[in-house]
């Protein structure tokens, strides 16, 4: 398998450091030049790494693209270029819809995907629009590949996949709080990860019984973890951040 990227950003930068952590068979990656340093970097790491300067010479050399560009760039270059009908997109594009990607580029095998950078890892729920067996079999060895059929609704989830920054802060806010008061930063930091990674993978493994129980689960009465809680409800933290995700919906729907 040949893949190009057009824009070497940090999600597609992701991608590719997850694929050589996987058990995919990759005869060779074209990048684009577009992020100088990291295009670099990427290139001197792995031998199967080619950065070129062409978009177009990256699709002609290519058997899938994925497309990790801006959509004010995409909206610019895609029209420029040149598809031929059986390539294999991937489109990393936040706003720009499948009808418009099509039109652009006047491919009919085309996805819209959402990886997280964990997918650096090996880590993290990747949606995949519409249901494809080509993006499905590269992502499914890289993250938890979840399909789905209509578009308006995996704009619900580029909406919570902005959630990333805030919960960093939230992990930021925890560790500058313990340093404060006398913590060593290194502790601090991993306490704080490590806590957040145990709720999350209790949080996985207890799904089926629905969050609203470990929410109530987590409680005592009068307890720390209810006095936190009631303390964020009384300053609405949880309606600005509903307020959040709503604004960024209108944002990604359009």
């Amino acid at each position: 398998m040949i893949l190009g990227f057009i824009g070497t950003g940090k999600i597609s930068s992701s991608i590719i450091y997850g694929i050589f952590k996987s058990k995919l068979k990759i005869k060779m990656i074209y990048i684009s030049s577009r992020n100088t340093n990291i295009a670099k970097k990427l290139a001197d790491k792995f031998r199967v790494v080619k950065v070129l300067k062409d978009n177009q010479e990256i699709i002609d050399k290519s058997s899938v693209i994925f497309l990790g560009i801006t959509p004010s760039v995409g909206n610019k270059i895609l029209p420029k270029l040149n598809f031929s009908k059986n390539k294999k997109i991937i489109s990393l594009i936040s706003t720009i819809n499948l009808e418009k990607l099509k039109r652009l580029t006047k491919v009919k095998n085309i996805v819209r995907a959402t990886p997280l950078p964990p997918i650096e890892i090996k880590r993290g729920p990747i949606i995949i629009c519409p249901p494809n067996k080509f993006a499905k079999n590269i992502f499914k060895h890289l993250g938890k590949v979840l399909e789905i059929r209509d578009e308006k609704l995996s704009y619900k989830f580029w909406s919570t996949a902005s959630l990333m920054a805030a919960y960093y802060e939230i992990l930021h806010t925890s560790s500058k709080w313990l340093i404060k008061k006398g913590i060593n930063k290194k502790m601090a930091d991993i306490y704080v990860a490590e806590l957040f990674l145990a709720l999350s993978q209790d949080a996985l493994g207890k799904s089926s019984q629905g969050y609203k129980k470990l929410v109530a689960d987590s409680q005592t009465p009068k307890g720390l973890n209810m006095q936190v809680l009631n303390e964020l409800k009384k300053g609405k933290f949880f309606t600005k951040f509903t307020k959040a995700l709503e604004n960024v919906n209108k944002r990604v729907s359009k």
